[in-house]
């Protein structure tokens, strides 16, 4: 059974523009830091979506989001929280087996997006780290576009209470606009596959 055809749109990339295969899509976007780019079923859907200039208009950036199996070699990050805005926690984790990679033990004021924002970040330095280029999944697509922007744009205001979360945030973004990533960011398909591997449990 032939496979269904697909369109791409680049919003941010070498080249951005509409693409009718994966393989001059990914020319585009592969090692691009903060591309930005989703698939479509028809060419009038991805000619409106790209005519929007914005990536904020159809999320899943950076993501095949509609892919039939996620990639087991990468890493999925996730938050754990207690109200929104509250307490905020976030780990990543191999997503093949679960394994942990990194997590942070908690934060007493934030909002799950600024978390997702951070978990990503951390995906990236853990992985620059060890010089991986694999994918990172999440299942925020707040959290994508931030990410790509180098900018959390939350309307969480800055207090006592959250000048935590916001000093790790402001970390982050420098770090982002800094230094130079090839990973793909990919959304997690919930519907398809179930919760994300490095989810807590806790919904």
């Amino acid at each position: 059974m032939a496979a269904k055809k697909k369109y791409y749109v680049v919003w941010k990339g070498r080249q951005p523009g509409i693409y009718d295969n994966w393989s001059d899509c990914e020319k585009q976007v592969k090692g691009y830091a903060g591309a930005s780019f989703k698939s479509f079923k028809t060419k009038e859907e991805a000619k409106q979506a790209y005519e929007t200039g914005s990536p904020s208009a159809a999320p899943s950036s950076n993501s095949e989001a509609d892919s039939s199996s996620y990639i087991e070699n990468s890493v999925s990050v996730d938050v754990g929280s207690h109200g929104n805005p509250g307490f905020v926690e976030y780990k990543g984790v191999y997503t093949k087996n679960g394994e942990v990679l990194f997590s942070h033990p908690g934060i007493q004021m934030g909002t799950n997006n600024l978390g997702e924002f951070l978990a990503i970040v951390h995906a990236l330095q853990y992985l620059a780290d060890k010089g991986s280029d694999i994918p990172v999944y999440t299942d925020s697509d707040t959290a994508i576009i931030w990410v790509g922007k180098a900018k959390a744009n939350s309307s969480l205001k800055r207090t006592k209470e959250t000048e935590e979360i916001w000093n790790l945030v402001e970390n982050a973004e420098t770090w982002l606009k800094n230094n130079k990533w090839n990973n793909r960011l990919l959304k997690w398909n919930t519907k398809a596959w179930g919760e994300i591997k490095a989810d807590y449990g806790r919904k």
